[in-house]
């Protein structure tokens, strides 16, 4: 299957450059980012379900058990599948009640997936949240990497913080702090995002540049070469 990527360029990259000097000169050392996405919002939104509190090995794991066993999964396929079946797949019992609550939803219209599009962030957001097991932190991840919505910077992303941390030598990331930043990255929040991410992750070209005792403190794990 074909692969998708959240889509940015220049465009974007020209503008924080110009917005954040400190960005972009991570920009200019880390390059491109491609970070997959997927657009089908259901089938995203149960994934992210999937993948709450176990490792991302176990998530992959029971992902792709559930495509092999639904082959699509949409609300019908979801629907169809009993909860022992979809406990089969590794999913606990609370999990499989809230894949099954929001098929539920959207087949009865109550969740209109397809009118989401044409909605600002925040009601989007409101609406996300309304489903069990969907809370801020997984409707804006849901935003960025199924809907591919520009401007979305999350203060409940751990990594994030500690992406800005590293880049700005900052102890911690206040609210107000926060806010200060996403206004100078708007609107493009979600490039910018992508590259915090690859900060926070320890990209290596990136670290060289950097305070190496700060960035030691925060992602020591970069700098521990890897037994052959």
């Amino acid at each position: 299957m074909h692969s998708s990527y959240f889509e940015y360029g220049e465009t974007e990259m020209e503008y924080l450059r110009r917005k954040d000097k400190k960005l972009g000169e991570a920009i200019d050392q880390l390059g491109m980012i491609k970070r997959e996405v997927n657009p089908d919002l259901f089938s995203a939104l149960v994934h992210s379900i999937v993948g709450q509190q176990i490792s991302t090995k176990a998530h992959k794991t029971i992902w792709e058990r559930m495509k092999t066993g639904l082959v699509e999964i949409t609300p019908d396929t979801v629907l169809n599948c009993s909860d022992a079946e979809l406990q089969s797949y590794g999913i606990s019992f609370r999990k499989a009640s809230y894949i099954k609550g929001a098929a539920e939803k959207v087949m009865d219209g109550t969740l209109n997936i397809g009118s989401l599009h044409a909605k600002p962030d925040d009601e989007i957001c409101a609406e996300l949240v309304q489903l069990s097991g969907i809370g801020l932190w997984t409707s804006e991840m849901l935003m960025l990497f199924s809907m591919q919505r520009p401007n979305i910077l999350s203060f409940g992303d751990l990594a994030i913080l500690r992406g800005m941390r590293m880049l700005y030598h900052h102890k911690e990331i206040t609210k107000k702090l926060f806010e200060k930043y996403r206004k100078r990255y708007s609107p493009h929040c979600s490039v910018a995002s992508l590259y915090l991410w690859a900060i926070a992750s320890g990209a290596t070209r990136y670290i060289t540049k950097m305070d190496k005792q700060e960035a030691y403190r925060l992602v020591p794990s970069a700098f521990h070469k890897k037994k052959v």
